[in-house]
C-alpha cells in the first residue's frame, strides 16, 4: 500500500522488550529513493537522542495501532552509534550503524536492497560491499521537504511530502505543492522521472513541462492511491509503470 511519510510520523516504535520511542523523521537514500531508517525520538528513556532504526529490522507494521514492531532490543538501540541526522549521512557512518545492528550492507549490488527489492530479503550475516570514502547518500526527509521542483520550462513548486510503498519502502512519488505557481493543487511526480537533483541548491529538476504537470490527474490526499489512478498518472506522462502483470516490480 502507498502511504505518505507525514502520516507515519508519530508512530510508536516497539522493540522486542518494550517501546523505544516515536518516529520523528526518516532518512532516505538519494540514489535509490528508498527509506532506509526511521529516526526515533526516545524522550528521557535513553541518555541521548535521536536513534536510527533500520527498516531492515521491521518484524511487522501495525497500521491500526500505529506501531512499528522491530527485531531489536532496547539496549541494542540505546548503544547504537550516534549520528547527526540534520546533515547528509555518509556511507562510513551508515556502515557503523549496520555493523552494530548485525545487518549486511545493501549498496554496491544491483537491487535497492542488496540483491533484491525488499528489505526482508536482507539476511543477518557478515556485511557485504564496502563504504565509499566521503560518500553521503542519506538525506533527512525534514530537510528535503521544501526543495524546489523545476519543470522543463520553469518552476513548478516545492516538495511537500513523500509517498512510500510500505512493502519495498521505496519513495514512489513526490508530493509537489504548486501553490506558488498555481493556487490550490498538489500533484504527484515520481522521483525517478527527475532529470537531475542539485542537493546543494535544494532543487529537483524534471524534464516535464509545467502545462503537463498542471493537467495531470488530480490527487485526493484523503483517498487511498488506487492502481487505476496510478495507471492514469503514468499514461498521462507517457512513462512505464512500476508493476508487471499486476505484480509490483521492485526497482
Amino acid at each position: 500500500m502507498l502511504r505518505t511519510l507525514r502520516d507515519l510520523e508519530g508512530y510508536t516504535i516497539h522493540a522486542t522488550d518494550g517501546d523505544i520511542g516515536s518516529v520523528s523523521n526518516f532518512l532516505i537514500d538519494d540514489q535509490h529513493w528508498s527509506v532506509r531508517y526511521l529516526v526515533a525520538e526516545t524522550g528521557t528513556f535513553f541518555d541521548r537522542s535521536p536513534r536510527l532504526i533500520p527498516v531492515i529490522s521491521f518484524a511487522r507494521c501495525d497500521w491500526t495501532t500505529r506501531r512499528f514492531h522491530v527485531l531489536l532490543t532496547r539496549d541494542r538501540v540505546k548503544n547504537a552509534p550516534s549520528v547527526d541526522t540534520d546533515k547528509p549521512v555518509s556511507r562510513q557512518h551508515e556502515s557503523a550503524q549496520l555493523t552494530h545492528y548485525g545487518y549486511p550492507f545493501y549498496w554496491g549490488l544491483p537491487g535497492s536492497w542488496g540483491m533484491g527489492g525488499y528489505p526482508e530479503l536482507m539476511t543477518d550475516g557478515r556485511p557485504t560491499g564496502a563504504p565509499s570514502s566521503g560518500d553521503a547518500h542519506l538525506r533527512s526527509v525534514r530537510e528535503v521537504r521544501g526543495y524546489g521542483v523545476h519543470g522543463a520550462d520553469g518552476t513548478v513548486g516545492h516538495i511537500d511530502d513523500f509517498i512510500v510503498d510500505d512493502e519495498t519502502w521505496q519513495i514512489r512519488y513526490l508530493v509537489v505543492d504548486t501553490n506558488n505557481w498555481w493556487h490550490g493543487k498538489r500533484v504527484l511526480i515520481a522521483p525517478r522521472w527527475a532529470s537531475g537533483v542539485s542537493w546543494g541548491a535544494r532543487e529537483v529538476h524534471m524534464s516535464i513541462s509545467r502545462q503537463s504537470i498542471k493537467a495531470s490527474p488530480a490527487w485526493n490526499a484523503l483517498a487511498p492511491i488506487s492502481r487505476e489512478y496510478e495507471q492514469r498518472l503514468y499514461d498521462h506522462y507517457g512513462r512505464p509503470v512500476h508493476w508487471k502483470n499486476g505484480e509490483q516490480v521492485a526497482l
